[in-house]
């Protein structure tokens, strides 16, 4: 390998990020954000406690780079550019991974761009979401394990499956996503090293990296929320039953609905979720599996089951945007494309003759298959003049940029309406809403709110620390602190305080109407309520 193809190597990956990276940022939310996005650019700064489950590996990481990245703008745009920073990296090592599969670092950029132009990845990408690291732990994981694969079978050696196993603890650690992915993970170590269960430990090593991985991270919550306490804190997670509730997601049981119900319906929606994210090439995602099943098989156990599982559960799952869970599928689909890629180059390749009036295939001496990183340099054609007087083969260089331009060319004609779809650069509603609010309370007011609208009020109380007289009455606060419904907390403050009340929904809003007369608060789109007195009818 020459000198030049060295260095092409190793900057790929982190040209494919830098240029993620880039788009992300043109995208990004300028500052403060609604619903999860306020909370955890308040709770990142503040090293607080998150809604479940905990998320304490993204929480401490928004710590950190809300520290580092002090001189690019405010604690809630340094928490927005992690994500950013984030999804790059799980782009970048997009490549690495399809290079280790397929020997191809072409196919490998293809794919790393492909990923981060998925609606999906490049939404997460602009804002303040666990989802992002997910998709860089995810990615880092599959690094290790493919790397483990080539290691172990060449002399023996484990270091890339402990390394895994650390991985695997911190992710779990940050969603619990990761448990789906628990099955595929323990197959393919068992594909790769069946002797492996009598090798005790070994086994014992890769599952103290796990828990001991996970719990040191889960400390977190406890510790901020009792001995260390924080500004912000969800829940209870200094008690053994509030750490529970938290970490096990109590709060979201019942969100799986039927999960062998409508199964037609569902996998509609999952093929048009596949073509809004792959475009033309979605008809081929089948194609490209069974390519990975023939050239990769231990790694087709891996993402197969991986994504069945992910996609299962997602289907049936009913909260929030469950689009973000499908990012591991995504990430999955992109490398068997780039496995399908891979076969068709070293197929043309090893049949064509090249200048040399060999095969052009025999430029591929050496290279392992799919599945393994290549035990040599990657392949790139045939020699060229300069190297032992053969005429250059362009061949291999014009299938190459073909396949991959095939591959990049739905991302590239529909970059445009992406790029629109996914733009949070202008949306500045949530730091205007709070402003106006935050100006129009009066002293030590009271406001009755839920989260969507709790979240920038708490950044505005916690993170730049400003109004801290005034009292906000979310529902977690209504449960923690025992305080009752809404109408017992107005009854409470009523003649006392300054109450206020942010719209929720017209069937919530009619019961606080029936019991309080209220008078909306300008500039605030009607979301803001002053309670005045009590309503004529319950006097």
């Amino acid at each position: 390998m020459t000198n030049a193809s060295r260095a092409g190597r190793v900057a790929a990956p982190f040209v494919v990020a830098a240029v993620a990276f880039v788009l992300a940022r043109q995208a990004l939310l300028p500052g403060l954000g609604f619903w999860d996005t306020g909370e955890f650019q308040t709770v990142g700064p503040v090293l607080g406690t998150a809604h479940p489950t905990g998320f304490p590996t993204y929480v401490v990481l928004g710590w950190l780079a809300s520290a580092l990245l002090q001189p690019f703008g405010d604690p809630a745009l340094r928490v927005n550019l992690l994500s950013a920073l984030l999804v790059a990296a799980a782009a970048g090592l997009t490549v690495v991974l399809v290079r280790r599969l397929t020997g191809w670092t072409a196919v490998g950029i293809a794919a790393g761009m492909g990923l981060a132009t998925a609606p999906i990845a490049w939404r997460t990408a602009t804002h303040a979401d666990p989802h992002a690291l997910h998709i860089a732990l995810v990615a880092l994981l599959l690094v290790c394990l493919v790397a483990w694969d080539r290691e172990h079978r060449r002399d023996g050696r484990d270091r890339w499956l402990l390394a895994a196993s650390a991985v695997y603890g911190v992710s779990l650690a940050n969603h619990s996503l990761t448990l789906l992915l628990a099955p595929a993970v323990g197959l393919y170590v068992l594909a790769a090293d069946p002797g492996i269960v009598r090798r005790g430990r070994l086994v014992a090593a890769c599952a103290l990296l796990v828990v001991g991985a996970a719990a040191l991270l889960y400390l977190e919550l406890p510790l901020r929320a009792g001995p260390f306490r924080a500004p912000l804190v969800y829940g209870t997670p200094d008690t053994w039953d509030g750490f529970r509730y938290i970490v096990l997601a109590e709060q979201f049981r019942g969100s799986i609905v039927d999960p062998l119900g409508d199964l037609p319906t569902k996998f509609a929606a999952l093929v048009d979720l596949a073509v809004e994210q792959f475009g033309i090439l979605t008809p081929f995602i089948p194609v490209a599996f069974v390519a990975t099943v023939v050239r990769a098989p231990r790694y087709a156990l891996l993402s197969g089951l991986a994504t069945f599982t992910t996609c299962f559960f997602a289907a049936s799952y009913v909260n929030a945007d469950i689009s973000r869970y499908y990012l591991g599928p995504l990430l999955f689909a992109w490398t068997w494309l780039a496995i399908l890629a891979a076969a068709v180059i070293d197929s043309v390749l090893e049949s064509a003759p090249s200048a040399s009036g060999e095969p052009a295939g025999t430029a591929l001496a050496g290279t392992e298959p799919a599945g393994t990183e290549p035990a040599q340099a990657e392949p790139t054609g045939a020699p060229s003049p300069a190297s032992d007087g053969h005429a250059w083969d362009p061949l291999p260089t014009i299938l190459v940029v073909a396949v991959v331009a095939l591959l990049l060319a739905p991302a590239v004609l529909a970059l445009p309406a992406r790029a629109t779809a996914v733009d949070e650069s202008h949306d500045s509603g949530a730091r205007q809403w709070v402003e106006t609010v935050v100006a129009a309370l009066p002293p030590n007011a009271v406001v009755v709110s839920w989260w969507s609208y709790s979240t920038p009020l708490w950044y505005v109380q916690r993170v730049e620390r400003r109004r801290l007289d005034i009292t906000i009455v979310d529902d977690r606060t209504r449960l923690d602190e025992h305080l009752g419904e809404i109408n017992d907390v107005i009854d409470a403050h009523l003649g006392r305080d300054p109450v206020y009340v942010v719209f929720r929904d017209e069937g919530q809003m009619r019961g606080i109407e029936a019991r309080f007369a209220l008078d909306p608060v300008p500039h605030t789109n009607n979301t803001l309520f002053r309670v005045t007195g009590r309503a004529a009818a319950s006097r």
